[in-house]
């Protein structure tokens, strides 16, 4: 065991490969037994095909606009995801053994996550229902431009970010699921119910990484998650942008689609923040110094804080076209 006094993060991460190799099977799946975009879509071999898309682009032609609105944000979110694997192995500290568990993770993680932009994107082609160029200039941006999740690169940081963000895509998703199939769009429904279950597990994955270092050290864990509280969790494409818009300006409308639908509301992300107080026993965490004490004080009265500033929060109107929607 490490104590905290003497525990650096590079000592921490090094210490959990043990757990990290362990739990691969846990919150992973084979390539063997995972579903693929193929499972879920009409099969272009089979003469039913051309029966099977006019049927798919019958059911889309029900789907609400804000509905639409939120699903081409969540595929160009899951495309750029070149720009979070290359985040990830930038992470300080992080062992790049191309053989050992964090790197297995980081790769393993990625082709999980690559089925979702490819699933999510095929839908939306075959719908009929979105002007594709549009869509795939806003993920050539979102890849181009980057983004900043204000982690600095430290691993306690950024597992903080990817528990909380992997949560919120699980939410987002299972909920896009669920109107999908109130609006009778049951594939739909289906393949994103089946990443959401994906993004299930990640977040697992990421709290018990967290969990782990605040076994090792608790004291430098709390001062993160807390940093990462004051700064706002911001979601990876907060620069999104659509062809003529300015850097960042499309993001806010599609928050507001998810807002006016319950796809991911301002409570939803209080909600998240009090399961991880609850994940990591922040109550009852021992071990703290003076500093710390006052990073779990703040933290503790975030969540009630958040939801009296939520009550006061109106939804927004609808009151923007997206390029992205014929």
């Amino acid at each position: 065991m490490i104590t905290a006094a003497l525990a650096s993060r590079a000592e921490v991460i090094k210490w959990m490969e043990d757990f990290v190799g362990e739990k691969l099977s846990e919150f992973l799946k084979s390539v063997e037994d995972s579903w693929q975009p193929a499972d879920l879509l009409p099969d272009a071999t089979l003469e039913t095909f051309f029966d099977e898309v006019k049927e798919l682009r019958e059911r889309a032609r029900d789907l609400s606009y804000d509905l639409l609105a939120v699903l081409v944000g969540d595929t160009i979110t899951e495309e750029a995801l070149p720009t979070y694997e290359s985040w990830l192995m930038t992470i300080d500290g992080l062992p790049q053994d191309p053989q050992g568990p964090w790197m297995k993770w980081n790769r393993s993680w990625t082709a999980e996550e690559n089925r979702h932009g490819d699933v999510l994107n095929r839908y939306l082609y075959l719908s009929g229902r979105i002007n594709m160029r549009e869509m795939e200039a806003s993920t050539q941006y979102l890849i181009s431009d980057g983004f900043d999740l204000q982690t600095d690169n430290d691993p306690y940081r950024s597992f903080v970010y990817t528990s909380f963000q992997e949560t919120a895509t699980n939410i987002s998703h299972r909920r896009v699921a669920q109107i999908a199939k109130k609006q009778g769009d049951n594939m739909l429904a289906k393949l994103c119910g089946h990443v959401a279950a994906d993004e299930a597990r990640h977040a697992k994955a990421y709290k018990a990484f967290v969990s782990k270092i605040f076994e090792a050290d608790p004291n430098e864990m709390m001062l993160a998650f807390e940093d990462m509280m004051r700064k706002k969790i911001v979601m990876p494409a907060h620069y999104m942008r659509e062809l003529g818009v300015e850097l960042g300006k499309t993001f806010g409308h599609f928050t507001d689609a998810a807002q006016r639908i319950g796809v991911y509301t301002s409570a939803d992300y209080t909600d998240i923040l009090e399961g991880l107080i609850s994940e990591w026993k922040i109550e009852t965490l021992t071990g703290l110094n003076e500093t710390g004490e006052r990073a779990r004080d703040y933290v503790m009265a975030l969540p009630a804080r958040l939801k009296r500033v939520a009550e006061r929060m109106k939804s927004p109107q609808l009151e923007y076209k997206f390029r992205w929607i014929d």
